[in-house]
């Protein structure tokens, strides 16, 4: 059976004051950092990224975010929370490193995910320089993250069954990891741009598999 996959273009935080109590098995997110990625140059000309609404990184979400992100969800993996991890004060033994592969440069070697799981600290390589940043495919989103990465959390940290919960799509690079291992998603992105690039995205990878889908 195939995944579900609910997209919204909306802000998540009205949707989430609304949900239940442990409605989703894991949620998996990627928020403003606070850290000014909106103002990153990412290409040139033809070539550049839109980087979405005005200042859009210019602070991580309130403590009020953080609260019914936790109480909707199991389990949760917030990337980028070593930028704000004062606001939730809930220490972690089981973070998760992403090991980018940028070699000697200024760019920072890796991002770091806080975990609610009491596991020792799991690192993930994958390298995102050049054209390994693209997935194959043009790339969506200033933060985007690789589909890999996303397929090895589902695979290490979701349970079988597990309903996805992720409230910044962003390039949507979660949706298709879903959708090749069959976890249930709801997924919000308020900018318009970004979610109508990646819903597009989501669209022509389900296509290409089906195209190559011998039953």
């Amino acid at each position: 059976m195939r995944a579900t996959i609910n997209l919204f273009n909306s802000d998540c935080l009205p949707a989430m004051r609304k949900m239940a109590d442990n409605q989703y098995g894991l949620s998996i997110v990627d928020v403003p950092y606070g850290i000014g990625a909106d103002k990153m140059t990412l290409g040139n000309a033809k070539a550049k990224i839109y980087r979405g609404a005005k200042e859009w990184d210019n602070k991580a979400p309130a403590v009020g975010y953080f609260n019914e992100l936790q109480r909707i969800s199991q389990n949760q993996i917030i990337w980028g929370a070593n930028n704000f991890v004062e606001t939730f004060h809930i220490n972690s033994r089981g973070w998760i490193v992403w090991d980018k592969g940028t070699g000697d440069n200024d760019y920072s070697d890796g991002e770091l995910a806080w975990t609610s799981f009491d596991r020792v600290l799991k690192i993930f390589k994958k390298s995102w320089v050049g054209a390994n940043a693209k997935d194959g495919h043009k790339r969506i989103h200033i933060c985007q993250k690789p589909v890999a990465l996303y397929k090895w959390l589902l695979k290490n940290y979701a349970k079988p069954g597990d309903k996805i919960l992720d409230t910044h799509g962003g390039s949507m690079s979660i949706a298709l990891a879903c959708w090749d291992y069959g976890f249930d998603l709801d997924l919000y992105e308020i900018d318009r741009d970004y979610f109508e690039a990646g819903k597009k995205r989501l669209d022509v990878h389900r296509a290409q598999l089906q195209i190559h889908y011998k039953p």
